[in-house]
């Protein structure tokens, strides 16, 4: 069943909170864009109208949905996920070499199979949707049936989402192993039938150098030149032992990275996974080739992995684009909430703290920057796609009575990546329509039937709202002001 369109009009009242700069480079204070009573308009899948709640500005006749004890955020990006591998997360004991052969390829060969392939990408977009997530971009399999079925649900639900067919010639077993040719015929006729079809998008993916011989390489590099607007997405510097193979089957790349250069894969909209062990050459080069990294934390520490550089990344007089990933399977949670929490942790053993801002712009405006999405994606303004994450302040007992002790917006922020998780997204809108409410059923969400909390023009009045958190008024000032953080 397809979803149906974008509703023509819809008013949203809620706390709001988005990025309009990088606070990893300005003051966060100039980066904010926070309203403790705020209201969203959207027209035909895009905002016409962010700002404070003013009832007159709703149109007669427009739904309002009012969301209390809430926060309203751009919708989350995920920007390094393997569908694929939902069936096998949190796999035991193994770090990313032995992972990938005891775990990642048995699971991966089932996608031969269409209907495996499409049970397994409702799945997923199921649990990206409950997380806050809206836009995704994922690594299929092999098969091209595994795309397609990425693509049909990710349609169906109308959503910002893109992917590509693993390319893998070598060093991978049999039934997952295409050639050169194979891959980039394959790739190609995927591109043709997917890329640029409403809000999806095609990224070429190759898995990592060691399961492509160079001609492999270089056939991805002409898909990647010769199609506007695709992505390349891969693998770089995840493992220790993995560098050291690439210095093996490649003795005579410069260093990981000149691997994929030499091939034509480095430059804009090119995302490269972990980025963990880079040498100063290598950051320099991704910094002046204006590529992505992604940052996985929470994979890199299940497999061992590593600790990525945040600071080297985002703080250097050459900073790269830096997005953020889940890494399903090797990821364990698919909460952007639960990912953050995790990047505070790797950035505290590097001697570094991440504050709540830069987090919460890393999953969201800086992501849509690592994609060059940032034009439609990823804030709360006009003209933007009207894809939001709606954050619960009291999900939980102790979230809800921990927030009435935050003094500050950032503060009370901190507390929700640290204690957060999926079970405090409230709902999720995608292109202005309802596509998960965590009250209500899967099936009459998508049906586009009502909304929580939704009533009608004009009758609802500033004390409706008393009571959702204003997580910018110190706690001692609200309480003299009639006890609103409650």
């Amino acid at each position: 069943m397809m979803i149906p369109p974008s509703p023509g009009r819809l008013a949203i009242r809620a706390q709001l909170l988005g990025y309009d700069g990088n606070p990893f480079v300005s003051d966060p204070a100039d980066c904010v864009r926070h309203e403790s009573d705020g209201l969203i308009l959207v027209a035909d899948g895009r905002i016409s109208h962010v700002g404070p709640y003013v009832a007159d500005l709703v149109p007669p006749g427009v739904e309002l949905h009012e969301y209390r004890d809430a926060l309203l955020m751009p919708g989350f990006i995920d920007a390094h996920v393997h569908y694929a591998q939902t069936p096998m997360i949190g796999a035991y004991g193994k770090q990313l070499l032995d992972w990938l052969e005891t775990y990642v390829f048995p699971i991966e060969q089932r996608y031969a199979d269409p209907d495996f392939a499409r049970a397994m990408a409702r799945l997923f977009f199921a649990q990206e949707l409950a997380a806050g997530v809206t836009t995704t971009l994922s690594y299929c399999t092999v098969h091209p049936g595994s795309v397609d079925a990425y693509f049909e649900e990710a349609a169906r639900l109308g959503l910002r989402a893109g992917a590509g067919k693993v390319l893998m010639d070598r060093n991978a077993p049999e039934p997952l192993r295409d050639t050169a040719q194979r891959g980039y015929d394959d790739s190609r006729r995927l591109i043709d039938r997917w890329h640029g079809r409403g809000r999806l998008f095609y990224a070429v993916t190759p898995r990592f150098a060691p399961t492509s011989t160079p001609a492999q390489l270089e056939a991805a590099g002409a898909l990647f030149a010769e199609t506007d607007g695709v992505c390349m997405q891969t693998h770089l510097s995840e493992n220790l032992a993995e560098l050291d193979w690439v210095r093996a089957l490649f003795p005579d790349a410069l260093d990981y990275l000149d691997v994929y250069d030499r091939a034509g894969l480095v430059g804009p909209r090119s995302l490269f996974g972990h980025a963990i062990h880079l040498s100063p050459r290598e950051w320099d080069r991704l910094a002046g080739a204006g590529a992505a990294v992604v940052h996985c934390p929470t994979s890199n520490l299940f497999l061992g992995s590593g600790l990525f550089d945040l600071r080297r990344a985002l703080i250097a007089g050459n900073p790269v684009r830096t997005a953020l990933g889940s890494d399903i399977g090797a990821g364990t949670s698919f909460s952007p909430l639960a990912t953050l929490n995790e990047a505070y942790k790797v950035a505290a053993l590097r001697g570094e703290a991440l504050s709540a801002h830069r987090a919460f712009y890393l999953a969201t405006l800086g992501s849509a920057r690592a994609l060059y999405m940032d034009d439609r994606i990823g804030r709360l303004a006009p003209g933007y796609e009207a894809d939001f994450a709606v954050l619960d302040l009291a999900a939980t007992p102790l979230l809800r009575e921990r927030l009435r002790f935050a003094d500050t917006l950032e503060e009370a922020l901190f507390v929700l990546m640290t204690l957060g998780g999926a079970g405090c997204v409230r709902a999720t809108y995608a292109a202005g329509r309802l596509v998960h409410d965590r009250t209500r059923s899967d099936a009459s969400a998508q049906a586009g039937e009502g909304c929580c909390d939704t009533v009608a023009v004009g009758r609802i009045g500033a004390a409706a709202i008393g009571d959702v958190p204003l997580l910018d008024v110190p706690r001692g000032i609200a309480e003299r002001a009639g006890g609103v953080v409650e």
